[in-house]
């Protein structure tokens, strides 16, 4: 069974209180989301290969630690898992970023993937898949096969907030996948919304309805 990381940092709980806010207006709320992407990032890159190297310092010879060169790539769910990227980015500012394009069929209400773009060694990646909202967790399962069908095997799942019944969804269906969090929520409402929540991320992001 796959673990789930809840990241409660006070800053990331400060600042995802605000993006909760119906106040919150278009521009605050992207910042917000880059800043949290940002610090969950360095919760989700704390195993990643060190070697030792030989420097000098100013002042003597001395053998330290640098990234041993372990190759990541950043998978947003589009749109709005494009929030997360920048902030990602400037972490690890050599990762490679792909793209997949879901939506939902209006009758049979599962997703249906209509653009992929990835790095062209994404088998030989560490991937974080990203996107804000695991509601139903349909989105992230049908991205995730998408990626194993192309031969990706190290995937983690980075979301800011959760309803129970995603995380379950996720789970059951990757069992191989760790899921990152910021917020596990109460539960999804009859629209599929989760609750609390912060309605639609994507809208709220680029400034749509």
């Amino acid at each position: 069974m796959s673990k789930v990381f809840e990241i409660q940092h006070p800053l990331i709980i400060h600042k995802l209180s605000h993006m909760r806010d119906v106040e919150t207006g278009t521009k605050d709320f992207r910042e917000m989301l880059e800043e949290i992407a940002m610090l969950m990032a360095y919760e989700v890159t704390r195993d990643l290969p060190l070697k030792k190297i030989e420097i000098t310092t100013p002042i003597c010879k001395c053998e330290t630690k640098v990234l041993s060169g372990k190759k990541i790539a950043i998978v947003p769910i589009l749109r709005a898992g494009l929030g997360m990227v920048d902030g990602m980015t400037k972490l690890v500012p050599t990762a490679k970023v792909g793209h997949i394009g879901l939506y939902r069929d209006p009758v049979t209400l599962k997703p249906i993937e209509y653009y992929c773009k990835l790095p062209g060694d994404i088998e030989d990646r560490d991937i974080i898949v990203v996107d804000p909202m695991l509601a139903t967790g349909g989105s992230m399962i049908a991205a995730i096969d998408s990626l194993k069908k192309r031969g990706c095997k190290s995937i983690k799942a980075m979301c800011l907030i959760g309803a129970p019944e995603g995380i379950e969804a996720m789970q059951k269906a990757h069992p191989d996948v760790d899921i990152y969090i910021a917020a596990i929520d109460e539960k999804l409402d009859e629209h599929g919304y989760i609750v609390p929540g912060l309605g639609d991320a994507g809208d709220r992001i680029f400034g749509t309805k």
